[in-house]
């Protein structure tokens, strides 16, 4: 069964997977500069951004789907006896959570990297190092759970007035090209489409699009429409997570463990073939239960639950998950090997014992320290822009392939140094790929502000702001 990887109309959407079809990017010679992408309906991713959010990131979601609220104190977990006044206790909250969490942020701005370098060279290791879609989801979690401190259905209203522009802003982009490129939909599918086009305007289902498009070896590649509709799994994911989100925080704070375990038994059940829900619903119900709970685990970090479980329990406990999750894998390995996308119960205790981990030893930064505070508006830049990166990626990594495949074509240069950019050319692909990011950043980002109710930035990497307050 194949999982989260890339979108595909014959299994459950997920993380878009290995961008071309050997899992890297293949040089392309100058007599014939084609770059061939993988087929396929599901990030991730997303990556972003299963991006974020997927990501919901700090805008969340996401891989994410950013948050610009203000950190707020949490709300207390039942049982809890609130800090007496004036203690120490409740000096320190006040301290710790006056504004944004920069580990936090760091996180989903390593996730993101990590989206794009995944499905630029297809590396199955990475889903090991850095379960991306996982962190996305958790931290997305943490920060609706934040939120539900206000009426639910401001804050529902508020997550998809933040998150559904940006899907629109892409759509207006991606949508009118498949149909100049000679799409049609309603021969193909029947009336029925028109109910499926809608997912890209509120995106709970999956999006139709191509098989395929474009031309082999123009600028858009027969499979395009795929690898640009990869990212909105991550999308309809978010969107069922914070639809679900005051319901699934009420039984939390009510049966916390069971709550948190759930989701992976219901993996067992569906994600591993023992019981198959057909169509949208059942690709969308894959996705809810792969990272449910690493989305519950962000309750348990919001309310305080992983601080109050002592540390060797929560790590060892952790540590048997995980462990648990590679036995699985390495007995359901597919085609790409140790790829955690495509096995769907080692991706979801994999990713849930590598998030608890890393939000048990969470600290709460107000800055970046030390060295990493050179990286502060690069983290910043990318959390206020999580979505926009994450849905622009794999369209931005078509485009810098054929920049770099260009090269050849430069007088002289190509004879000179074409054996050299053909050794280097996913990290020349990599390096153009930022680039690209940047000038989509400029021409869509402003979006996410608007979306969010405020000012329009070109460039909100944090410059203008006070640093060392």
């Amino acid at each position: 069964m194949k999982y989260p990887h890339r979108p595909r109309r014959d299994g459950p959407g997920h993380e878009p997977g290995p961008w071309p079809a050997t899992g890297s990017l293949q040089p392309q010679r100058h007599d014939a500069r084609t770059v061939s992408q993988q087929g396929g309906a599901h990030p991730a991713h997303a990556g972003v951004p299963h991006a974020a959010p997927l990501p919901a990131p700090h805008v969340a979601a996401p891989a994410a789907h950013p948050e610009h609220a203000p950190v707020s104190a949490p709300a207390p977990h039942p049982g809890r006896a609130p800090a007496a006044p004036g203690s120490a206790a409740e000096a320190s909250a006040s301290r710790a959570r006056p504004g944004r969490d920069r580990y936090l942020d760091l996180l989903r701005a390593v996730a993101l990297v990590r989206v794009v370098v995944f499905h630029l060279f297809g590396w199955a290791w990475l889903t090991v190092l850095f379960p991306s879609m996982g962190v996305m989801f958790a931290l997305a979690g943490s920060l609706t759970a934040r939120s539900l401190a206000r009426p639910a259905g401001g804050v529902i209203r508020g997550r998809l007035r933040r998150l559904l522009p940006p899907v629109w802003a892409f759509s207006l982009v991606v949508v009118p090209v498949m149909f100049a490129l000679s799409w049609q939909p309603v021969r193909e599918e029947g009336i029925w489409w028109f109910i499926r086009i809608g997912s890209y305007l509120f995106p709970a289902g999956s999006p139709p699009y191509p098989g395929e498009s474009g031309s082999a070896g123009g600028w858009l590649e027969l499979t395009w429409a795929d690898q640009a509709a990869g990212p909105l799994w991550y999308v309809r994911a978010y969107l069922w997570f914070v639809l679900a989100s005051p319901l699934l925080l009420k039984a939390f704070r009510r049966l916390p463990w069971v709550t948190l375990l759930a989701p992976l038994a219901l993996t067992a059940v569906i994600g591993t073939g023992l019981v198959t829900v057909p169509g949208t619903f059942g690709e969308g119900l894959v996705d809810f239960t792969v990272f449910g709970s690493c989305w519950v685990l962000g309750f348990a970090h919001n309310d305080g639950l992983l601080k109050e479980t002592p540390r060797y329990l929560a790590v060892s406990s952790a540590a048997l998950v995980m462990g648990f999750g590679l036995w699985w894998a390495s007995g359901h390995l597919t085609a790409e090997g140790w790829n955690l996308d495509e096995i769907p119960l080692a991706q979801a205790t994999w990713s849930l014992g590598f998030c608890a981990i890393l939000l048990v030893y969470a600290p709460s930064w107000q800055q970046l320290p030390g060295r990493l505070a050179r990286w502060d508006s690069l983290v910043t830049l990318a959390n206020n822009r999580a979505v926009t990166i994450y849905l622009w990626h794999n369209l931005l990594l078509m485009a810098a392939a054929h920049l770099v495949d260009g090269l050849w074509s430069v007088p002289w240069f190509g004879d000179a140094f074409g054996t050299y950019v053909e050794r280097s050319y996913e990290v020349l692909v990599l390096i153009a790929v930022w680039p690209l990011i940047g000038l989509a950043i400029l021409a869509f980002g402003w979006v996410e502000d608007v979306a969010a109710a405020r000012r329009p930035r070109l460039w909100p990497d944090g410059g203008g702001r006070a640093r060392g307050a």
